[in-house]
């Protein structure tokens, strides 16, 4: 089974995962993983933190001659600022971040700083890489996962194929090179006026195998682990898979794909409304899931708060923050999508060696054949 932990401050020496549940013999793409923890740090409109960190992936074990070996991998991003023990306490708590219900929780009496340092949206940067290595195992099979930003504040980007090139020259991680200058000046209106912006993000992956997930359980769709993950992401506050919430005001004529045949008697689609999922299950379809992603919570133009010692009437903390996180979050909600199908492609092909689970996903492939692949 598939699983990660993760342990680190935002201001602490470094973020850690242990990564268990890969196989044996995975080429270890460590310019890959890197390269995903550099296109999280980036966006227009993102704070001073992100010219201070370099992120790097660093694999204290696990991995052996540039191949994991079946063993648990464990995971470290250095963080450049580790200064949580002299840090000051956090007594006005941010409304719409965890300062509050977190003090309530823990009994942290009046300082929230240890809630507001492992809430941390910089903890997904270990969350980014734990996601692309096992992005790597998906690779060998032709799976890929591709996120981008679909709408930033009032703005909207228009579709267009999808092209990692164009994407990652955007500074706002979108497939229109036309809308990102009204983006910008947006995000320049919103910095001034020293608010925030949220936004929405998609996340399309391709060569998909149908049968991954399943409808026996609850917590075997893969649907729920897709969602429960993406909204355990900071800040994100919805998501839907294929038309989503759209389905929900037309008549099921509208709403469900028609299954037909080829000319080689293959099962085909003729829409994917359904975002590749049925009944918690890859349908063989590209999967497609969006995320809205609220506006971040620390404003430096504070909102209305207390002070927690004194219970009088306070502004917000303010300490550091973006104007817009949306096109990290990208980043960050493409690792999560690829972690779970990673998770939902091992439990239904195991193997402890690479060589085993390709034979295994031969075999599947095979059976399911007359109705199946390409032609």
């Amino acid at each position: 089974m598939l699983e990660y932990v993760t342990a680190g401050e935002s201001h602490g020496a470094g973020l850690h995962a242990i990564l268990t549940g890969l196989p044996a013999g995975i080429p270890v793409d460590k310019k890959f993983v890197d390269r995903m923890l550099q296109r999280r740090q980036g966006g227009y409109g993102r704070s001073v933190r992100q010219q201070m960190e370099k992120d790097r992936a660093t694999f204290l074990s696990g991995v052996r001659g540039g191949k994991t070996t079946g063993n648990p991998i464990t995971l470290r991003v250095k963080n450049k600022a580790h200064t949580i023990h002299t840090l000051p306490p956090v007594q006005r708590p941010r409304p719409g971040h965890a300062d509050l219900a977190g003090v309530l929780k823990f009994g942290h009496e009046a300082d929230a700083r240890d809630v507001l340092e492992r809430s941390s949206a910089r903890e997904t940067a270990v969350r980014t890489a734990v996601g692309a290595t096992a992005a790597l195992l998906l690779r060998e099979f032709g799976i890929t996962v591709f996120g981008h930003v679909v709408r930033l504040g009032s703005v909207r980007f228009a579709r267009a194929p999808l092209d990692a090139e164009q994407r990652d020259a955007s500074p706002f991680h979108s497939l229109d090179p036309a809308a990102d200058k009204e983006a910008r000046k947006l995000v320049d209106a919103a910095q001034k006026d020293g608010d925030t912006l949220g936004g929405l993000i998609e996340i399309v992956a391709t060569g998909v195998p149908p049968g991954l997930g399943s409808n026996v359980q609850s917590d075997r769709k893969l649907d729920a682990r897709l969602a429960g993950a993406l909204c355990a992401i900071p800040a994100m506050k919805g998501v839907e898979f294929g038309i989503g919430f759209e389905a929900a005001r037309k008549p099921g004529s509208k709403v469900h794909d028609r299954i037909r045949t080829n000319k080689a008697g293959r099962v085909v689609r003729p829409t994917n409304r359904a975002g590749g999922l049925e009944g918690g299950m890859t349908n063989g379809q590209p999967l497609v899931v969006r995320v809205a992603m609220k506006p971040l919570s620390t404003l430096r133009r504070p909102l209305e708060s207390i002070d927690l010692k004194s219970g009088t009437r306070k502004d917000a903390h303010f300490e550091r923050s973006d104007v817009t996180a949306v096109p990290a979050a990208a980043v960050v909600c493409e690792a999560v999508v690829a972690f779970e199908l990673c998770r939902a492609f091992r439990r239904k092909f195991g193997g402890d060696s690479l060589a085993e689970v390709r034979h295994n996903v031969e075999g599947f492939l095979a059976q399911i054949a007359p109705w199946w692949g390409d032609s």
